[in-house]
């Protein structure tokens, strides 16, 4: 019984020493210490409690003591409790004290917590980055279509990485510029023979205002020849002419036919109306008769002008006479 009693003493008091080795990290105490970082071991034990991982701040505040910098555990700590990625800080913070780029730890803490790697933006303000932009297509003033090709070199602008746009904004200006330096030019040769005067112009209009980024140079790396634009409008306009053209033919050949169909209509009244009339005629005549108005003879004239009036119609409707032929 005493044994049993004795090992349970023994594994209570292991498991108590790793606890007490967990929440008090002397060997993490010892290390700052001779690493000539001043930290407490309440403040390592305190910092466990808070869900601080102290190795990530001792072990950062120990680079950065070495590197020159004058951080505090508390600042680390508090950056931490923000969200914040504490080694990525610390040697960017060191890497632009290297360069002798003015950054401050306020500056950089910032930047991280803006979702930038701060890191990668000293490293871009050290080594400029290329930006190579996608095909931008523009039309020059003869009609001719452009592709062009450009590549940004831009240096991080470390005073405007809170709140400055990014490489979307610099690729959208830098296409625009494109787009408005070949559309100003009055001739696609002009932009083929001299394509550094694309880059000057869109260079010149300070196109990394308000963004997160410097432009250093625009290159222009490949010009292609694309389709007469001029040439397809013109054609456009003028099937769009002829259609149009056709229309308006249509539509007066439309209303000649209605003309003709009404000309028609009232050629037929006309008619009617005639055979209505001579439909009284022989009403007419025996009204003569028996008024007296008309005799028997006067009748027989009438019919025989009329057959005369007839004849003649019918001669003149067949045709000239033939003439005699004269003699000698």
């Amino acid at each position: 019984m005493e044994g049993a009693t004795l090992l349970f003493l023994v594994l209570a008091g292991i498991v108590l020493f790793f606890i007490f080795l967990y929440f008090v990290p002397v060997n993490l105490w010892i290390t700052a210490i001779f690493s000539g970082v001043r930290v407490g071991l309440f403040d390592l034990v305190f910092m466990r409690i808070r869900k601080v991982p102290p190795r990530v701040v001792v072990d950062s505040l120990i680079t950065a003591t070495k590197a020159g910098l004058q951080i505090s555990s508390n600042e680390l700590e508090t950056h931490y409790l923000a969200g914040g990625n504490v080694p990525n800080v610390i040697r960017a913070l060191i890497s632009a004290d290297k360069a002798n780029i003015n950054l401050s730890f306020k500056q950089a803490t910032a930047i991280d917590l803006a979702g930038r790697d701060v890191f990668q933006a000293v490293q871009i303000s050290v080594n400029p980055k290329v930006i190579t932009t996608p095909k931008v297509a523009a039309v020059a003033a003869d009609g001719i279509q452009l592709i062009a090709v450009a590549r940004v070199t831009v240096r991080a602008s470390i005073a405007q990485l809170v709140g400055g746009a990014g490489e979307d904004t610099i690729l959208a200006r830098v296409g625009e510029g494109i787009v408005s330096s070949i559309g100003s030019a009055k001739s696609h040769k002009e932009v083929l023979e001299s394509p550094d005067k694309i880059s000057k112009l869109v260079l010149s209009r300070g196109l990394d205002a308000g963004t997160a980024f410097e432009i250093l140079s625009i290159d222009i790396a490949d010009v292609d020849v694309g389709a007469n634009i001029g040439a397809k409008l013109q054609i456009d306009q003028a099937s769009a002419d002829l259609k149009v053209a056709e229309a308006r033919a249509e539509e007066r050949r439309a209303m000649a036919v209605a003309l003709e169909q009404e000309m028609k209509a009232k050629a037929q009244e006309a008619r009617a109306k005639v055979i209505e009339a001579e439909a009284e005629v022989p009403k007419a005549l025996s009204d003569a008769f028996r008024s007296g108005n008309l005799g028997v003879m006067d009748y027989y004239k009438m019919q025989n002008v009329q057959a005369d009036t007839g004849m003649r119609q019918a001669i003149a409707g067949s045709g000239q006479p033939n003439m005699p032929k004269k003699e000698g």
